[in-house]
Formats: structure tokens, C-alpha cells, sequence
């Protein structure tokens, strides 16, 4: 491809004068970077091609694509990952570059050597560089040449359990097992004793071998409160490397990112230059072209910072440098695959540019998860979901246009997405939702945007993380900046446990009145009643049956932590008044509470006043859940927090989820182990006549990417194993029967 140049725009912008080289490109991806990319590609008038899974069928990233083709069955492994397939719908869709997003065969050497022996464009960094820094062991020995500082550790050939045993023992616990082809958490283990060493070898290598095909490890020592700071870095294939700045993705759980921000919190020019100096140099030691990240550990005392890997691709956080920067780096990577130069070739320019102008983005992960059970992912359909409105900054100085949007504004609220409302949250994908991104000029006006816009943000069907993620952000330790990657094992547990507090009793009245209007809404007129909740509910039988549940307005029962109590809603005089008694609940004293609904709007959001005195706006979902019962959703309206310190109350109508008969023991006393999500058996620890101990491993399910270890709830006998490994199963399952030691 010819190289096209970037032409120089007054003294404060940089532009393309030239459409890319790629007139055509196929996404290998699917979700949020699927429908991120081809955003871009339509705002440069590049043709778009998707491909799709069974389970993908009618997808956003579909439905946004200029073609689609179907590549497999739902499973990855059976579809997204099938090069092949990928490959020949490149060749007869005529498409000349494939962008393959970040994950599935993003950082897949072996695809990239194949879309260059087709003769395709593969829009990431050459083969060799893939191969060098795909390696962790062989990357650091690349490093170390390059003088660019690495954790201490073992990176040898020699693989054997014994001589890992002993080099863990020479660099000294805590130590670091990692997969040297991984990524994203996945073939990790922190090692504390020597006496768990071994155990978490065989974990690792069995999840490294199936994500990555490979189960070579290497050893680090374990910093044990570092921040990760990462750099991200762009080549060209004429030899110029330039870093635009970093990143500090330092909260993390289970070594999944869950907030990002850039600049990170207090750090001085001095360690930045030094850091994007040998970032730089890192790439250059590779010959790197394209868009890639190199991740360091910074010890939060000392300073030092180490190498700790490159990711070869384009992260899922890249829309926090985005923001700072006023780039589209998905142009970026289109044009340098097609032969141009980088726009702008001077880091001076860069860093005079970005200086000159300060502002601060942070970047949040939202999932479908129950922080309340451990994170479990959650599948299933969204029956509502409402974003935070996009709101842009005019005055927002930028290098090149960025891919939101053509008008030349510059996003403080952005949010990156591959789900619909009414679509399906899958069991084979990666549960995430969006990415929430905001921008201000500096770091605590960030902070109060991230919270304002969290808390407008409207899930319903399934359980999300979006009060943890307000809670992470609003705690005074992340406030302060500079937090390290302990913060979550530090503050965890208490930032989970405050979402634990029972509903405020007003809410709880709240509720009730809504599930009563719900019902008096399709009783007093079907026809339009059916129109007003078709988003709600699923068919006509469905709400037909869920109304019939709430045929008695008195009492009404509602759930919430597993336990029941019946809320009595009685008339007032007044048309729109309610008395509504809420008995005493989980500490809280019984209440008698009136309710007024003032204002309705077409789209449901309601107007109340509580106890004459206090007006809320909010907006609620009443749907049905597969369990014959009414899931009733509570959300606050804009930057309100008078409902409490949560943005969503959920509660259930009847009691329907409570803990039942056989899952507790039933009448026989034998505890049953449940599957907690679809998913599949990949081991099996106990055989039938096992004597078990509470806590003790029985069960390995793999569910949304990740293995999840099900354990023994109390001392017993292993009485029944129903399913053999490698089967899939559904959720609520039985995969352990234990009967007690006298039994």
C-alpha cells in the first residue's frame, strides 16, 4: 500500500488529508471492540465486514457491519477462534485487512502468518514481534538486552516440578506462577507457601494449556503492593516509535482490570519520561509496528519500576488514553497497516501537545456479575438497560478527530458497548457489558463525573457491578490516588459488605406501590396496559401469569437477601396516595409510610412524594423472571442519592429465590452442591465414598471464560457425582450429593 501523509492543520490540529489504504476490513471479533472498530472504519468511509457465532446470530456488531457471516457454533473454540473459516470469509468478501480486536486470535502468531500468506493485511503489530513478546520468558531475556529493568525470576527451559520447586525457593515466597503465553489473569497464581506450590503448578499449567495451547511457565518474584502503570506505544513500519503517555490499571481482582485512568495518580515527569524512554525502547527492540502496551510494575515505596509484559494488540482501556489525547487509535492502526508514517513523529510534539492541555480519564469495566455471591458472572436476557447520557466538551482541543461521532466534540461521558436492550448476555463470552469512560480537566471533577454517571446508569434482568464500581471509585483511598494493585484485597471485602445493608424502608415501600401500579395498569386497560409493559415482559403469557401473582394487592410480598415479608399497600382517599406498612426486617423497625405519585411520565419514570415531605424522581423495571416471579428494579434519577448510598435497589415479588428445601438439605440432611451458573465440568476432585471436609475442593466449573473451584459447605460422604467431566451443564444443577459421616 502507498504511504499517505498527515498534513498540518492552524498550530492546534492534526488530520489526515487522505481516505486509509484499506478500503475493506473484516472484524474477527465480536462485542464492544467489534462494534468500537467498526465505528471508526464508517466515519472513514472504510466497508466493514462481521462474522458471528450461532449465539451471535443477531448481535449488535451485526447488525452495524456493512456484511456479516456466520463462522461456527456458539463456543469460541468452535467459531471465533477457527481461522479457517475466518480466513475464507476474508477471500470472498474480497476484504483486504483484518482487524482482529483484543483476545481470540489477536496476539495469535500463527493468524497472522496465515492472513500474510493470503494475502491479507493483518491490522496489528509483524509476526516476529508477536512471537517475541508472546513469550514471557523470551521477552524478558529481549528486555534485559534492550537495559530495560525486569522483575526478578526464573524464565528458563527447564520445566520440570522439581527444578521449578527450587528456583521458587530461591527467589523466595510470596512468588508469581505465570503462563508464558498468557494474558488477562488466565494461567496465574500467587504461590504464599511452598506447601500450595504444587497445586497451584498443575491449576496453572491446565489453564494455560487450555487458553493458550501451552502450559510452559515462568517464575516472578511477587512485588506485594506495586502499582501496574502501562504505556501505550504506537510503530510505523518506517522505523519511528512514539509512546502516547500511560495508564494506571492498578485496581484489579483476580488480575482483571476494573478501573483505569490516565495520567496515573502522582507520578512526577521524571519517572514518566523514564518509563516511556524505555517503553519506547522496548518496542524498538522488537521492531514493533502498530498499537501495543507495555506493562510495568512500580514499587509504590521505592519507585523501581520493572518490565512485567507487552500486549501485542489494542486494550481494552484504550479509550482512556483516547480521551487525554483527542486520538482515534483505531485510525492509527488502520493507516500505519497500510503503509503510512505515524502523524505526528516527534514525542516532543506529543508531550507538548498532551501537556499543554491537561485533563484526566478514568475507565470503568461494567459486568454482568453479582458482586454479593462472589462476582459471579450472570447470563440471561437485559430487560432494560439505559445508559448514561453522552455529553461532549467543545472546548476540548484535539490532535486528530476522535471515533465518536463526527462532529468534532470531544466525549466527557463516552460509553463503548456491543449489547442492546432485550439482548441475551452469553454463557460462552466474556460477561461485559460496556466500558464507561469520562473525561475532565482534572482528576477529582473525573471522579465526581464517573460517580454521577454510574449512578444514571439502568441494568435490570441481571445482576451487575455498577455499585461496586461506585463504591471502588467513592472509597477515600482511591480518592486520595496512587492506590496499588492490593487495593481491592485490602478494601474488598468492606466495599462488597456495604451493599449488604438492607433497603431503606421507604424504598421498600416504593417497590410495593410499583408492583400495585403495574397491576392496576394491565387490569384496568390490557390493550394499552400490554403496550406499556412489552419491554418488561418477555410474551403476553408471561405477564399474564405474572399479574395473576399479583392479584392480592394486600399483602404483597417481597424479597430481598432470601428473606420474605409481606408489605401491606391499602388506598388512600386520594387517587394516587398509598399507606404502606413495611414489618420489621433484617434490624430494621417496623414503619407505616405514605406514598404519593405526583407526576408520570410517558416512559414510565414516576414522580413520588414519601411522608408528604420528601420527592423523589425515579425510574423502576417490573419484569418476569424465569422463576414465575416479578423482578422489581428501583433507580435513582441523575446525580440523586436520596434513596440511599445505592443507584439500583432490586427486589423480587413473590418469594420465589429463596434458599429451598433440597439446596439447604431437606428432610434427609444431605447438602447438596449446586452449579451456580451454566457452565462445564472440566474436573472432578472426589469419587463416590469420598470422605469430605468443609471447604474442600470437590468441583472445577468453567463458566465465562474462567474456572470457578465449588466446595464442600460441611463435613460429609460423597453420596452422588451425576455428571462426568467435560459435561456442560445448567444452572442450579446438582454436581455433588454428600450424605453425613453417620449416614
Amino acid at each position: 500500500m502507498a504511504g499517505r501523509k498527515a498534513a498540518v492543520l492552524g498550530d492546534d490540529k492534526i488530520a489526515f488529508t487522505t481516505m486509509p489504504g484499506l478500503s475493506k476490513v473484516l472484524i474477527a471479533n465480536r462485542g464492544e471492540i467489534a462494534c468500537r472498530v467498526i465505528r471508526t472504519c464508517q466515519r472513514l468511509g472504510v466497508e466493514t465486514v462481521a462474522v458471528f457465532s450461532d449465539a451471535d446470530r443477531h448481535a449488535m456488531h451485526v447488525a452495524m457491519a456493512d456484511e456479516a457471516h456466520h463462522v461456527g457454533p456458539s463456543p469460541a473454540a468452535e467459531s471465533y477462534l477457527q481461522m479457517d473459516r475466518i480466513l475464507s470469509v476474508a477471500e470472498s468478501s474480497s476484504t483486504e485487512g483484518i482487524h482482529p480486536g483484543y483476545g481470540f486470535l489477536s496476539e495469535n502468531e500463527r493468524f497472522a502468518e496465515a492472513c500474510a500468506a493470503q494475502g491479507v493485511t493483518f491490522i496489528g503489530p509483524p509476526v516476529p514481534a508477536i512471537h517475541a513478546m508472546g513469550s514471557k520468558s523470551m521477552s524478558k531475556k529481549i528486555m534485559i538486552d534492550a537495559n530495560v529493568p525486569v522483575t526478578p525470576g526464573y524464565h528458563g527451559e527447564d520445566q520440570s516440578v522439581e527444578k521449578l520447586k527450587h528456583e521458587a525457593q530461591q527467589i523466595g515466597y510470596p512468588v508469581l506462577i505465570k503462563a508464558t503465553l498468557g494474558g488477562g489473569g488466565k494461567g496465574m497464581r500467587l504461590v504464599e507457601r511452598e506447601q500450595d506450590f504444587e497445586a497451584a503448578l498443575d491449576a496453572c499449567k491446565r489453564e494455560a494449556m487450555k487458553s493458550f495451547g501451552d502450559d510452559t511457565v515462568l517464575l516472578e518474584r511477587f512485588v506485594r503492593k506495586p502499582r501496574h502503570v502501562e504505556f501505550q506505544v504506537f510503530g510505523d513500519s518506517h522505523g519511528n516509535v512514539v509512546h502516547l503517555f500511560e495508564r494506571d490499571c492498578s485496581v484489579q481482582r483476580r488480575h482483571q482490570k476494573v478501573l483505569e485512568e490516565a495520567p496515573a495518580p502522582g507520578m512526577d515527569m521524571a519517572l514518566r519520561d523514564a518509563m516511556g524512554d524505555a517503553a519506547v525502547n522496548a518496542a524498538k527492540a522488537v521492531g514493533y509496528v502498530g498499537a501495543g502496551t507495555v506493562e510495568f510494575l512500580v514499587d509504590s515505596v521505592t519507585n523501581e519500576y520493572f518490565f512485567c509484559e507487552m500486549n501485542t494488540r489494542l486494550q481494552v482501556e484504550h479509550p482512556v488514553t483516547e480521551m487525554v489525547t483527542g486520538l482515534d487509535l483505531v485510525e492509527w492502526q488502520l493507516r500505519i497497516a497500510g503503509g503510512e508514517t505515524l502523524p505526528i513523529l516527534s514525542q516532543s510534539e506529543i508531550n507538548e501537545r498532551v501537556l499543554s492541555s491537561p485533563s484526566h480519564a478514568i475507565e470503568a469495566r461494567v459486568y454482568a456479575e453479582n458482586p454479593l455471591t462472589g462476582f459471579l458472572p450472570a447470563t440471561g436476557k437485559l430487560h432494560r438497560l439505559k445508559e448514561p447520557q453522552t455529553r461532549v466538551d467543545e472546548r476540548h482541543d484535539q490532535l486528530v478527530r476522535p471515533g465518536e461521532g463526527s462532529s468534532g466534540t470531544h466525549p466527557v461521558v463516552r460509553v463503548d458497548t456491543g449489547v442492546r436492550e432485550d439482548d441475551q448476555v452469553q454463557v460462552f463470552y466474556d460477561p461485559m457489558i460496556s466500558k464507561l469512560i469520562v473525561r475532565a480537566h482534572d482528576r477529582p471533577t473525573a471522579l465526581k463525573e464517573l460517580s454521577r454517571a454510574l449512578r444514571s446508569y439502568q441494568v435490570a434482568g441481571l445482576p451487575t457491578n455498577l455499585s461496586f464500581l461506585d463504591a471502588c471509585a467513592s472509597h477515600p483511598a482511591f480518592l486520595e490516588g496512587g492506590v496499588t494493585t492490593a487495593f481491592l484485597d485490602e478494601f474488598g471485602e468492606g466495599i462488597v459488605n456495604a451493599a449488604r445493608a438492607p433497603t431503606p424502608t421507604h424504598t421498600v415501600a416504593l417497590a410495593a406501590v410499583r408492583v400495585v401500579l403495574e397491576r392496576h395498569a394491565a387490569m384496568s386497560n390490557k390493550q394499552d396496559a400490554w403496550g406499556h409493559i412489552a419491554g418488561n415482559f418477555r410474551t403476553f403469557g408471561e405477564a399474564k401469569e405474572a399479574i395473576r401473582l399479583c392479584e392480592q394487592h394486600v399483602p404483597e410480598d417481597l424479597t430481598e437477601e432470601d428473606v420474605s415479608y409481606d408489605v401491606t399497600v391499602s388506598k388512600t382517599k386520594r387517587e394516587s396516595a398509598f399507606n404502606v406498612h413495611v414489618p420489621a426486617r433484617l434490624g430494621l423497625p417496623e414503619a407505616e409510610v405514605l406514598v404519593e405519585v405526583v407526576d408520570r411520565q410517558p416512559d414510565g419514570r414516576l414522580t413520588v412524594v414519601v411522608d408528604g415531605t420528601t420527592k423523589f424522581d425515579l425510574d423502576s423495571s417490573v419484569f418476569a423472571n424465569n422463576k414465575d416471579a416479578l423482578e422489581v428494579q428501583l433507580f435513582t434519577c441523575g446525580d440523586s442519592r436520596a434513596l440511599g448510598d445505592l443507584h439500583t435497589y432490586h427486589l423480587t415479588h413473590p418469594l420465589e429465590l429463596a434458599v429451598n428445601a433440597e439446596a439447604s438439605g431437606g428432610a434427609s440432611g444431605a447438602p447438596i452442591v449446586r452449579a451456580p451458573m451454566p457452565g462445564k465440568i472440566v474436573r472432578v476432585l472426589v469419587k463416590e465414598g469420598d470422605a469430605v471436609k468443609e471447604g474442600q475442593q470437590l468441583v472445577i466449573l468453567e463458566a465465562m471464560k474462567m474456572e470457578h473451584a465449588l466446595v464442600a459447605m460441611k463435613d460429609g460422604v460423597v453420596e452422588q457425582l451425576p455428571f462426568v467431566e467435560g459435561t456442560l451443564v445448567e444452572d442450579g444443577a446438582t454436581l455433588v450429593k454428600l450424605a453425613s459421616e453417620e449416614e
